[in-house]
């Protein structure tokens, strides 16, 4: 079993004075496979003094320069590529083969996409007669969670040290280890001393120290709703900004119309990806009440291909879920809304002997007021709801405190279009139009603020500064109004 005791502050691996060592468990044979050494307050502040002292010259290093910067540490993840899958698949849950293109492969090519867009990307530009610079916003504190590691510390630190901040990152406690690899690719590609730090331990003691720090200027945080509210009364105090993705309870809406087949696979397939460990998961399948026995037989026929097993093995379809607590979380929620009138879909299959499995589940006979069409659940459990009309249908997609991601399936015409236009989230596909890694990602309601992916993610961490010329230096656009080389 590996143990680690040293973090990663002002450009060394130096060690953690916490005083508690945090296990990390492999979620199928429910074994300990390796311990980390939480941070001290004293640790926090080191971090985020490494960060201050740094960002100055960050800040001032030319794009080009951190582009490239950038580059060399995708380079040196891509050498590691095999360790994180593997780490990642032990952590989570999720079928390796499925880790290493998901978890591992997307979050890479992102890095360098963030490169590409911030060499193009327009750091200062003319209005009238001013000049509109793009700024860094500061010193940034990294919180990310547990369900898709590498992907979330990606989508917030790779966008922050291009825009010239500097960062401090709390992985999740439950799944730390690809934060730890990133810091070693930041090692071997050079990055100034402090520019990225890496401290760990749980989040109410050691997020919220660098929450409340007065030298963080921004929070960038992905977790659940609960946690969010919490950080966004925190750093409200002292006006600092926040980017938060929170949680979801994502519906996909059929219509009149809809190739209900392909409807119901692919929404049973969000739902159940990473044993429904996904914030942006389809987990409500909306119906017309005329199609609602036909799509109950559809799904009923894909739950068999839902087989769950080793994660190591590439016939598992279906990993465990994270941990015990999780487990017995989504357990409870199937059993209460039973008891409250659901149906299940079919017999429950045998779940292995070890692993903390929930077989693939999906309710029928669900009210819009039950926990299980209200509350996320996050694991592998699909609703099915029937609706009289479509704008009931809409209602009820919009009808929760979420607005994070959507789904609408429809003929093609503009009707399914305007249908997709009217639902209250930050992303909504239409008949299962792919994922989109440029396109902005975030939520409604209390399903966050700010989006991340592609230019928007960059921007998150900009602030506009309007610099007044007066008419001399107007004479001389090009030498002071064109898109400067560096961010300040």
């Amino acid at each position: 079993m590996a143990s680690h005791t040293q973090l990663f502050i002002d450009g060394a691996l130096v060690p953690a004075h916490g005083a508690q060592d945090l296990p990390v468990t492999d979620s199928y044979t429910e074994e300990t496979f390796g311990t980390y050494r939480t941070a001290s307050p004293a640790d926090v502040h080191a971090a985020v003094a490494a960060a201050r002292r740094a960002l100055d010259g960050w800040a001032r290093t030319p794009v080009a320069e951190r582009v490239a910067a950038v580059r060399r540490v995708a380079a040196a993840l891509r050498d590691q590529a095999d360790a994180l899958a593997s780490a990642i698949s032990r952590e989570v849950g999720m079928p390796r083969k499925l880790a290493a293109r998901i978890q591992v492969g997307a979050p890479l090519a992102a890095w360098d996409m963030y490169a590409d867009l911030a060499a193009h990307f327009e750091w200062a530009s003319r209005v009238g007669h001013s000049l509109v610079q793009q700024v860094p916003v500061g010193v940034v504190a990294c919180i990310t969670p547990w369900n898709y590691p590498l992907h979330q510390i990606t989508g917030k630190v790779a966008p922050a040290l291009l825009a010239g901040c500097t960062v401090v990152l709390k992985p999740s406690e439950i799944a730390p280890t690809s934060a730890f690899l990133l810091a070693e690719a930041v090692r071997q590609a050079g990055l100034p001393a402090g520019v990225f730090n890496l401290v760990h331990g749980a989040g109410p003691d050691i997020g919220e120290a660098l929450v409340r720090h007065p030298d963080v200027d921004m929070v960038s945080f992905t977790g659940s709703t609960r946690a969010g509210r919490h950080i966004a009364s925190l750093a409200g105090a002292d006006i600092k900004r926040v980017a938060l993705e929170l949680g979801g309870k994502s519906a996909a809406l059929v219509l009149p119309g809809a190739d209900l087949a392909a409807a119901v696979k692919a929404t049973l397939a969000g739902c159940m990806l990473n044993s429904g460990q996904t914030c942006s998961a389809t987990t409500r399948l909306l119906v017309p009440r005329a199609s609602l026995e036909a799509a109950e037989g559809l799904a009923l026929d894909l739950l068999a291909g839902y087989r769950m097993g080793d994660p190591a093995d590439a016939a598992t379809r279906l990993g465990p879920l994270v941990s015990k607590a999780q487990q017995q979380k989504v357990q409870d929620l199937i059993d209460s809304a039973i008891a409250a009138g659901a149906k299940r879909l079919g017999t429950a299959a045998e779940r292995p002997a070890r692993g903390f499995f929930v077989p693939a589940t999906v309710l029928t006979g669900v009210t819009s007021d039950m926990a299980v069409a209200r509350e996320e659940i996050f694991g592998p459990v699909l609703v099915l709801i029937a609706y009289d009309d479509v704008e009931q249908g809409i209602a009820l997609a919009n009808g929760t405190d979420y607005g994070l991601a959507g789904a609408v399936w429809g003929p093609v015409e503009p009707q399914t279009l305007a249908v997709a236009r009217r639902i209250r989230a930050g992303q909504v596909d239409i008949n299962g139009a792919p994922f989109n890694p440029a396109a902005p990602f975030g939520g409604f309601k209390k399903s966050g603020i700010g989006r991340e992916n592609g230019r928007f993610g960059l921007e998150e961490f900009l602030e506009p500064v309007s610099i007044q010329l007066p008419a001399a230096f107007l004479e001389h656009p090009a030498s002071f109004c064109s898109s400067s080389s560096s961010s300040s």
